[in-house]
């Protein structure tokens, strides 16, 4: 058997880790030859491999990024600059038929996950991967990178709270997250926030100014976690950029920084904005994303060995098992209004960003 790996997307903690599993299980257990196609499905395209065995993905465990590189905008389907409208999803299986290969091992996002269900449906047998610091792909509990990001969030909440304490300031910090509000979730409790803005509960401008008010009063400080998709009620999300080739063209960013802009004169503390941005998705790995890496890697060689092909590794309790590609491809999971994390905020007194007595109502970005 012959098989092929790739790491879709953007980068993040944890990859290598399932590069490591995934070919030492499939060398050991199922005696499979194993090839790294680099930076994602680009590697596909412009015909770029390297073999991988058991002294190639030595020592990298605990290394962050990707050995086999990445790349976010390499959707073979819509690759410009090619007379058949951008497909050259037929060129790729060409490749991949010269290569030899018996099965492909996608590791990646809900985009990634969209152009392996797609190469599936034309022959390629597929196994994937969740790959997410966001943690929002539909089925599994948890993505591996996610963890990660988590700590890197509590951290600076940490950091920032001791300058926010000697100043008596305002400090906001902004998550990565997209559409969902996990990062910002989990890392505003475990670090400590006071508020936690979330792309799902809109936020209203009065209810965290009185927040403010309050504990200018009290502690003297304020530590506000928002996610890069939070919004005030009646309002869009803060938009950064907009790439047009990008399989993600909507770039969120800077809600931060407008927050602070909004809360500055309706308070006499300063306040001030820090945009985290990718330091949440390089370094190195945390232990549970190790572990939890290594677990998918192992699982989806498993599924490779028993030809379970055109379904996803997900972590459901604390067992591995799979889905169809079918159910994940494009979508996204996001915090549900009766999460229990809300709960036990609300319990803590933390903001949530709602007007006194609101009922928290999910929103469509």
């Amino acid at each position: 058997m012959h098989v092929g790996v790739l790491t879709g997307g953007g980068d993040c903690p944890g990859l290598n880790a399932v590069i490591r599993a995934v070919t030492q299980s499939l060398i050991r257990d199922a005696g499979a030859r194993v090839t790294g196609i680099e930076r994602g499905f680009l590697g596909l395209i412009e015909r770029r491999v390297q073999p991988l065995d058991s002294h190639a993905v030595s020592g990298i465990l605990h290394q962050g990024g990707t050995i086999l590189g990445a790349h976010n905008a390499a959707d073979p389907f819509h690759w410009p600059g090619n007379e058949r409208g951008g497909d050259v999803s037929a060129d790729v299986l060409a490749y991949a038929r010269e290569l030899g290969l018996d099965a492909l091992v996608v590791i990646g996002g809900d985009g990634t996950m969209r152009i392996a269900h797609r190469f599936q449906q034309l022959g390629l047998p597929v196994v994937g991967v969740p790959k997410t610091i966001d943690n929002d792909l539909l089925h599994t509990e948890r993505s591996f990178g996610f963890d990660s990001a988590v700590a890197v969030v509590a951290e600076a909440l940490q950091r920032l709270e001791t300058t926010a304490r000697s100043h008596r300031r305002v400090m906001v910090l902004e998550t990565m997250g997209r559409y969902a509000g996990w990062i910002a979730l989990e890392g505003g409790l475990a670090g400590g926030a006071d508020a936690i803005l979330l792309p799902e509960l809109p936020y209203d401008l009065q209810a965290i100014a009185t927040l403010c008010h309050e504990r200018e009063a009290e502690a003297g400080f304020t530590l506000i976690c928002i996610a890069e998709g939070a919004h005030p009620a009646g309002g869009a999300m803060t938009v950064q950029a907009h790439l047009a080739h990008s399989p993600d063209p909507v770039r969120l960013g800077g809600v931060g920084e407008a927050l602070r802009a909004q809360l500055q004169p309706l308070l006499a503390s300063e306040v001030r904005s820090t945009q985290l941005g990718h330091v949440q998705r390089g370094g190195q790995p945390t232990a549970f994303d190790r572990v939890l890496s290594t677990r998918f890697g192992c699982h989806a060689a498993e599924m490779v060995a028993r030809r379970e092909f055109g379904r996803m590794v997900v972590l459901r309790g604390d067992a591995c098992t799979s889905v169809p590609l079918s159910e994940v491809a494009g979508g996204s999971r996001r915090v549900p209004p009766d999460h229990p994390l809300l709960r036990a905020a609300a319990s803590l007194g933390i903001s949530l960003g709602r007007p006194c007595g609101a009922a928290p109502s999910s929103a469509t970005p």
